[in-house]
């Protein structure tokens, strides 16, 4: 077998996390097929030095295609130097991170490759020489085992479902040179609109505080705000599908299945009932805690703790608790 290419995204300089946990996952894989994993990474010129951080998590080969036209994500160019590395290289499984980049970049590479794309994986083995990739279908009620025969093997991985684990690797660096025409590419960035940067983006961040309409008006949300800033800079906020409806919250928030998909290690629900569209969106994540004033709401189902109060009573309480010496 040729090997395992993880495609690594980056965000203003830095490796977003969902791209080492593909990287990370590659290594992982290769290992299993008796192979090795490399890394691509596209983007401007200032990433150079955060791609070496990648052999750091197993990375045989680094290849770079860097240039300042590439500080935005260019989908036409992006696929194109894809194509060409993976080609180059025969690689018989691509690993890109299930974000929107990587799974607008997934179905390009299909297309151009003519393969199809295993999407939002959660698990991959080896069996007899062939990958099986586990994936939730039923907005997240069932899993479906998929075995795939095909080179190469593109799969997009649900982020935050594969942990990140350091494993020496070469770290080689190759750097492919462009000659790119701005003006030729069908497609421009216009503008771009970022979050707040005192909160991590919700599909990053290790712990997720999640309000939905229990909370009853947008106002409210400066009790998940307070309680965000008890739990530390690792804590963002997330919401739900009826409250980014309702214009309470902006969409780069929503959880679910038509908005991101999470899986942090802590994920606080407070105020949502627990529709199956959300829960598509965070089953995954490692420890849930419920806050809901119906005790039969589906949420409290797929909830590690479960707390039966009005959020009025109980997040400032909790909130108060973390502020306390002995909460912290």
């Amino acid at each position: 077998m040729a090997g395992v290419l993880a495609l690594v995204e980056t965000k203003e300089g830095s490796l977003r996390s969902s791209g080492i946990e593909a990287m990370s996952a590659a290594t992982v894989l290769a290992e299993r097929m008796g192979t090795g994993a490399d890394a691509l990474v596209v983007g401007p010129p200032e990433i150079d030095a955060a791609a070496g951080a990648l052999s750091g998590y197993g990375a045989g080969t680094i290849h770079l295609a860097l240039d300042p036209a590439l500080a935005g994500y260019r989908p036409e160019v992006f696929a194109e130097i894809a194509v060409q590395v993976i080609r180059e290289g025969e690689y018989d499984v691509v690993l890109l991170a299930g974000t929107g980049l990587g799974r607008d970049l997934a179905g390009r590479l299909g297309a151009l490759l003519d393969v199809p794309v295993a999407e939002d994986a959660t698990a991959i083995s080896v069996m007899d020489g062939r990958l099986r990739i586990e994936r939730p279908v039923f907005a997240g009620k069932a899993l479906a085992t998929v075995e795939v025969d095909v080179s190469p093997t593109l799969v997009t991985l649900r982020p935050g479902a594969f942990p990140v684990q350091q494993s020496e690797g070469a770290g080689t660096l190759a750097r492919r040179s462009l000659a790119l025409d701005p003006g030729r590419w069908p497609t421009e960035t216009i503008s771009r609109e970022s979050g707040s940067a005192e909160v991590p983006d919700v599909s990053e961040a290790s712990i997720v505080v999640s309000g939905g309409r229990g909370l009853r008006d947008p106002e409210s949300w400066r009790l998940l705000e307070e309680l965000c800033a008890e739990l530390g800079p690792e804590a963002g906020l997330g919401a739900s599908r009826a409250v980014v409806d309702a214009g309470w919250r902006p969409h780069s928030e929503q959880v679910g299945q038509t908005g991101k998909t999470v899986a942090p290690r802590l994920y606080f629900a407070i105020g949502i009932s627990g529709a199956v569209q959300h829960l598509a969106g965070m089953r995954t994540a490692g420890t849930i805690v419920a806050i809901n004033r119906d005790r039969d709401a589906p949420i409290f189902r797929v909830a590690d703790y479960g707390i039966v109060g009005d959020a009025f009573e109980v997040v400032p309480r909790l909130t108060e608790e973390l502020r306390s010496p002995q909460g912290r």
